[in-house]
């Protein structure tokens, strides 16, 4: 069985949510550390555009978004579970808010002047501007909260989930699942990354207790791997088969059809290839590239639009 391969850097906040379910699921895993910002020239020989951050490999497969690599991690390791049985539904519809308003909510905080202090303040200033204007880019269109509807936003989503985590352990179960790793990454962010904007987290004592706990799970096995090296892994691999998964079909474009999928809103850089599947959860395109060889990069459709070309 491949190597999971989880491409990433440290502060990434999304990297941390993945970070931790390998831990909680307690699967061996390679570190391939990568630039924060463009250019990522192994990310890009392996995704064909797509530079958000994580991105797993799994041999010559690729998948994007932390939603679809969980999925996978779940496949994988099916014990202990991601998704609580009797509220599997609830569980993806809490994960996908907290990816998205409760992310975005924590961002537009945190990076007020005392948190760009934080974050930037031993970075010489060349490379804090080239962050800015690498983000900026990856922003185009995107309307954000100011900073004061952001901090307004981000106390009454701190307020709702302490007052589930008052009466249980974790947010939808008992034991961590899904909407547990989704909601802890930005506030997980804010804590760590920008100290001196962390104090709204005080009025919340059960909402630090459950992230003391989230933290305690920890990152389990992993060992390092050069970035060229995993590129190489992937050019000597064959994609996984795709043959019999069910074909549906929301766009009318057959299988076979050259496309690129992007997503939604923020990071909105294209991925181009040959759609092999589309399922009901995910799209799945072949693509070949001249250090890379011929990868199978791997999609969800939530969050994601997908074109003929």
């Amino acid at each position: 069985m491949s190597d999971l391969i989880l491409h990433h850097f440290a502060t990434s906040p999304f990297s941390e949510k993945i970070r931790l379910v390998l831990g909680y699921k307690q699967l061996a895993w390679k570190s391939v550390h990568i630039p924060p910002i463009m250019p990522k020239p192994d990310v890009v020989a392996l995704s064909g555009g797509y530079r958000k951050t994580p991105l797993l490999q799994i041999g010559a497969d690729i998948y994007c978004d932390t939603a679809l690599i969980c999925d996978v991690l779940e496949h994988r390791q099916p014990q202990p579970s991601l998704y609580p049985p009797q509220h599997k539904g609830m569980a993806r519809i809490l994960a996908q808010w907290a990816d998205t308003s409760l992310f975005w909510a924590a961002m537009a905080y945190a990076m007020q002047p005392k948190g760009l202090a934080d974050m930037f303040g031993n970075m010489p200033p060349e490379a804090a501007k080239a962050f800015g204007e690498d983000r900026r880019a990856m922003q185009v269109g995107m309307t954000r909260l100011r900073p004061f509807d952001a901090a307004a936003a981000l106390k009454s989503y701190l307020r709702r989930l302490s007052e589930s985590l008052e009466s249980q352990a974790c947010l939808v179960d008992a034991t961590p699942g899904l909407a547990d790793f989704a909601a802890y990454h930005p506030l997980w962010y804010v804590r760590t990354r920008t100290p001196s904007m962390a104090g709204i987290l005080d009025a919340f004592p059960s909402v630090l207790a459950w992230m003391d706990r989230m933290a305690a799970i920890g990152h389990g096995q992993h060992d390092k791997l050069a970035s060229g090296d995993a590129v190489a892994i992937a050019a000597a691999a064959e994609p996984l088969p795709v043959a019999g998964q069910t074909f549906q079909d929301e766009h009318g474009i057959a299988l076979g059809s050259r496309v690129t999928v992007a997503a939604e809103t923020f990071g909105l850089e294209t991925t181009e290839g040959e759609l092999v599947a589309a399922t009901r959860m995910h799209y799945t395109l072949r693509r070949t590239d001249a250090r890379a060889g011929t990868v199978h990069v791997h999609f969800p459709r939530v969050g994601y639009v997908l074109k003929a070309v």
